[in-house]
């Protein structure tokens, strides 16, 4: 008669439930929780590759300072080391590179809406730009008598991996991260 009864007792037992319940609903909020956590590493490597480019723009004018020195890319003594440099200062470090190409110079003009619009050719280190002939930005702009400004922009790179890679929807967005920051040199 005992064995019986005791069936019945530990099928009503509800001891332990509550785990089983913690465990099954934990296996369903891990992946969430870790794609958020990687979607947050992404987005800062992404801020800090921002900051990286931005620096390279503000080192390439710091030692291009003086207008007798433009235009940079021929001008201005080991511009792709000091950009290079500039652009590894960040948390990122080595990992950022320079892309291939960059620094990139030319000579905008600003049309009405803010729009910068080129004129000439684009240089880059080793090969100058060509200015416009005549110098203004009558060619872009009709009836201007305004001279263009030399820009220069550098583009930046970065390989993200991803931290938890088999689990993270993070592997489904870009990489390599790249971002291009200008500055007006003139």
């Amino acid at each position: 008669m005992t064995a019986r009864r005791s069936r019945p007792t530990f099928l009503r037992d509800t001891h332990g439930a509550a785990a089983s319940e913690f465990v099954l609903w934990l296996s369903l909020l891990i992946f969430p929780l870790l794609s958020a956590v990687d979607v947050g590493v992404y987005i800062f490597q992404k801020m800090q590759l921002e900051i990286a480019a931005q620096a390279a723009v503000q080192a390439a004018w710091s030692s291009c300072d003086e207008g007798s020195k433009l235009p940079a890319v021929e001008n201005c003594g080991d511009l792709a080391g000091t950009i290079t440099t500039a652009a590894q200062s960040t948390s990122l470090g080595s990992y950022v590179t320079v892309v291939a190409g960059s620094p990139v110079e030319n000579y905008y003009c600003v049309n009405g809406s803010g729009d910068l619009l080129p004129v000439g050719t684009e240089g880059t280190i080793g090969s100058p730009p060509t200015k416009p002939t005549p110098f203004t930005c009558a060619s872009v702009i009709g009836g201007s008598t305004t001279e263009p400004a030399d820009y220069i922009q550098v583009t930046v790179s970065f390989d993200y991996t991803p931290v938890f890679p088999a689990v993270s929807v993070v592997s489904l967005l870009e990489t390599p991260i790249t971002r291009t920051a200008w500055m007006r040199l003139s």
